[in-house]
């Protein structure tokens, strides 16, 4: 009987076949079917016959027809994926577009508003916007000084005034001062000429992020945009109408030219749009639309908070890593990290003490090996709190940094309406969040650098105790041999990409832009740090959860046991060789949807909640006076015995 391997959604099916008569329609409707089955609301359908979808092959990623019969176009055990019309395709299995679908997501107007004022956007709050769940509304103080910055704009073209950018060509045309009658024709081909960025389109998550943040900081006040114009961009946004905004292009000087010129083309109804109807800007305001920092900011939001996730959950998986490697819990005491005291390190520390807690969480694979003869353990345990501290401490430093960068004003020239005139400055400049986010990009990274040698140690039969490379009947399986090779790929790829490109000047707009940030590439790289970071504890994830399985009946604390059973209800034990980059899809999807946190955090605020007195065990890796009276009186009952 054939059998395929059928993707939707996320979710690998094995789809068994009667006959290789039936047809493509037949097995995509079938995997459909099994998908709705294992879903409480069905998926979100009616029925099958509802759903419209499209099947591809997942190698060579060739469309199917599906009228074909199976056997005429498929082998046995292929892999195959089902394309729900409509739905947001995996970015990390599949990328490439199908012809005639719309592979992202159907556009959901909002129920809920928020409204800007250019000062207390979150990055929270910025994310959730990418995600289509807000319509953006203004407050009254920002539509008032939106009004007050435009009047000043209106005088100084009515007084023909020589300011910067508003009559005046820019960057070496800077003293080129452009005649009234010009200056509609002025803001139209500035945005047509800075309209040169390459690559790949930002997906439509990242361009609301960037339209939003750019509305926030058109928010403020300085830009000297008319009110109407800046209300039918945030139309546009409310109706998801997303310009097509080429990745690559941007030094981070100027402002994120580049992108936001992309930007701004759509808007005034030019270039690519991703929706069918565009908002049309007036095209007198062509600078104030595309001077500032968002592509930077936007793409800084998404990786603070994608690093935020991966570092709480790295704890979960390394503590789970350290039960697997029958570590002890000693190196986390309380009073070891009370004399160097980083917050980072001592809440990580925290973490693994609520994870691993053996008083208050029972663990037998603990208690197995209570009285080892074993000193102390590997730097990969011992040290997690310091290693996984600093991270947590870069990012914070660099989340405060993008939040103050999303609340301030870049623009050229900033317009000061209580002081009714207009300056020239440099807040268009990207070197603040360039260099957080290469230093967000080296301190994330260590998570997977610390995270491949905990892999190592669970590979290695010499380290472990456990079967090589995690597989029984070694020589015929290979295990996770190659997982932990592409780790260990991943890693490496990382040291590239961690150089710092904020470091890099090159002098552009014929010696104008002397000094530039390179902020762009520091975004979009430190977002692929990130990326490499969650795979790479995807890997380990799974091998510790494999290493479980060479330990049972013996169970771990209640909360790490949850992990697991969160990991077993999308991976099945490993008992013998099997394709196995969809596991690591699965345990990565895991991590970037924070369902691993989202287990394990109730039992760590429970614990910090409950003040609950640190258990200290007798181990043999700490020395104890009180441990060691104990023993001498022990030996002097013995005495006293001997002389009865």
């Amino acid at each position: 009987m054939p059998k395929y391997t059928v993707h939707v959604r996320g979710e690998w099916l094995a789809v068994p076949c009667q006959t290789g008569t039936n047809t493509v329609r037949w097995l995509g409707k079938e995997a459909v079917r099994r998908y709705m089955k294992n879903k409480p609301d069905n998926g979100g359908f009616a029925s099958v016959e509802e759903v419209k979808f499209c099947v591809r092959r997942c190698k060579g990623l060739g469309l199917l027809d599906h009228d074909d019969t199976l056997e005429d176009t498929l082998e046995d055990n292929e892999f195959v994926e089902v394309v729900i019309e409509g739905d947001v395709m995996s970015p990390d299995f599949i990328v490439s577009k199908l012809e005639g679908f719309d592979l992202y997501s159907k556009y959901q107007e909002p129920e809920k508003d928020i409204y800007l004022d250019g000062h207390s956007l979150t990055t929270e709050d910025l994310i959730n916007l990418g995600k289509g769940l807000y319509k953006i509304k203004l407050t009254p103080e920002a539509e008032a000084k939106v009004k007050q910055s435009r009047e000043v704009i209106e005088r100084i073209v009515k007084e023909q005034t020589v300011v910067y950018g508003i009559t005046t060509g820019f960057g070496k045309f800077a003293r080129t001062v452009i005649p009234t009658s010009k200056l509609k024709e002025l803001q139209v081909n500035l945005v047509r000429s800075h309209s040169a960025g390459v690559g790949k389109p930002l997906i439509p998550e990242r361009s609301r992020m960037l339209l939003a943040l750019r509305i926030n900081v058109l928010a403020k006040g300085y830009s000297g945009i008319s009110l109407e114009t800046l209300q039918q961009v945030i139309e546009a946004f409310n109706a998801s109408c997303l310009p097509y905004i080429p990745e690559k292009g941007t030094v981070g000087a100027s402002g994120d030219l580049a992108p936001l010129s992309h930007l701004a083309l759509g808007l005034i109804g030019e270039g690519k749009m991703w929706s069918p109807k565009s908002g049309w800007a007036d095209a007198k305001y062509g600078l104030a639309l595309i001077n500032g920092t968002q592509m930077i900011s936007s793409l800084g939001c998404e990786a603070v908070e994608r690093a935020s996730a991966i570092a709480r959950q790295a704890d979960i998986v390394a503590a789970l890593t350290l039960e697997v490697l029958k570590g002890t819990t000693r190196a986390f005491d309380t009073d070891i990290h009370a004399v160097r005291p980083h917050r980072g390190q001592i809440e990580v520390a925290f973490r693994f003490r609520s994870l691993l807690d053996s008083d208050h969480h029972p663990s037998e694979i603990a208690e197995s090996h209570r009285f080892c003869d074993r000193v102390q353990d590997a730097y990969t345990l011992r040290c997690c709190p310091q290693v996984h501290g600093v991270a947590n401490d870069t990012i914070a430093f660099v989340k405060d940094i993008i939040t103050t960068e999303i609340n301030s004003a870049t623009d050229n020239p900033m317009v000061f309406a209580e002081r009714g005139e207009t300056i020239s400055g440099g807040n268009f400049h990207g070197e603040y969040p360039a260099k957080a986010l290469d230093y967000l990009a080296i301190g994330v990274h260590e998570l997977a650098a610390i995270s491949e040698r905990r892999i190592e140690r669970l590979c290695n039969p010499s380290l472990s105790e456990l079967p090589a490379f995690l597989v029984t009947e070694g020589g015929l399986n290979s295990g996770f041999m190659i997982a932990h090779c592409t780790a260990a790929a991943l890693v490496s790829e990382n040291k590239a990409l961690c150089h710092p490109s904020s470091v890099d000047s090159l002098s552009t707009s014929a010696a104008t832009e002397d000094h530039v940030s390179m902020g762009g590439w520091a975004a979009r790289k430190a977002l692929k740090v990130i990326e490499h970071v969650e795979q790479v504890l995807a890997i380990e994830l799974l091998a510790a959860c494999q290493g479980i399985e060479f330990l049972r009946p013996l169970r771990t604390t209640t909360p790490l046991e949850k992990v697991y059973d969160l990991v077993r209800s999308v991976v099945r034990p490993w008992l013998k060789d099997r394709f196995m980059a969809p596991d690591i899809e699965a345990a990565h999807r895991l991590l970037v949807e924070q369902k691993v946190w989202e287990v394990a955090e109730p039992y760590i605020e429970k614990y910090r909640r409950e003040h609950i007195p640190e258990s200290r065990p007798i181990s043999p890796t700490a020395f104890s006076l009180d441990s060691l009276r104990m023993n001498k009186c022990v030996g002097t009952d013995h005495s006293d015995q001997d002389e009865l």
